[in-house]
């Protein structure tokens, strides 16, 4: 099954909300994605608001075509605040194919760690089951190097997305086995009968090397490199570069 990218569009909101108003507009971002052929958007709105918006949400769920899936990214556990209703309050909302939950607070400058699985929150299987009941598939951001991952099953997740930020730094440093964990959490994901996705610090550099290395990996969320490179060479160039270089991966595959 060729890997899939969900463009993350949350820094077009933090240029934006840089200088107040409305441009860039997230809207023109995301059509200029769908156009180039991403299958996916991304958002991870935060209770701080400090890119995304809850009514960018409502807006982006409105605008998407049935065939690009919407994945929100967050917390289940952040409670509301102000105009910000809670994570699974904006799953009943929008209605988006996945969401995705996050251990991240406002403390943290970007996400940085995966849930612990040797002790989930205690409340986590029921938020699981509260989302996959408004017909999301729900993803568990975990380390590459987590242990227990057979306790994602338990908890009822449909898939994992693997922190990828640590593979991008050894990949950059030139490290020879930069893969390994990846790929390694990935065959045991596979072999538990989890989907795989994957996301952070991902770019046109290390892409190739990643999917190449576990291919088992359905979808991969690019965000922060994605619209730093489509500053340079343009969004719609950008994407179909990215969608150009997992097609080359998939070719690969069916031929090895």
């Amino acid at each position: 099954m060729p890997t899939a990218l969900s463009v993350n569009v949350n820094k077009v909101a933090v240029l934006r909300n840089s200088r107040g108003g409305s441009e860039p507009c997230v809207l023109k971002a995301v059509r200029a994605c769908i156009s180039a052929g991403c299958q996916g958007i991304t958002v991870h709105p935060r209770p701080d608001q400090r890119h995304i918006r809850p009514d960018d949400v409502y807006a982006i769920a409105a605008l998407l075509p049935t065939y690009v899936e919407f994945n929100i990214e967050g917390n289940p556990f952040a409670p509301a605040r102000g105009s910000y209703p809670g994570l699974l309050e904006l799953v009943a909302r929008t209605r988006p194919a996945q969401v995705t939950f996050v251990p991240d607070g406002d403390a943290q400058l970007t996400s940085d760690h995966g849930f612990d699985l040797r002790q989930p929150p205690s409340e986590l299987a029921a938020c699981i089951q509260a989302a996959q009941a408004l017909g999301a598939r729900v993803s568990l951001f975990v380390d590459a190097q987590t242990p227990a991952l057979e306790n994602a099953v338990a908890l009822g997740a449909d898939r994992i997305e693997i922190y990828t930020g640590p593979f991008a730094h050894a990949h950059a440093a030139g490290a020879p086995n930069a893969t390994n964990a990846c790929f390694a959490l990935a065959q045991r994901a596979a072999q538990l009968g989890l989907g795989i996705n994957a996301g952070h610090d991902l770019s046109q550099d290390n892409l190739h090397a990643l999917i190449s290395a576990a291919p088992q990996i359905s979808e991969v969320s690019i965000g922060h490199a994605l619209i730093g490179e489509a500053l340079h060479d343009g969004l719609f160039t950008t994407v179909q570069r990215y969608i150009a270089i997992l097609a080359a991966c998939n070719r690969s595959r069916k031929h090895s």
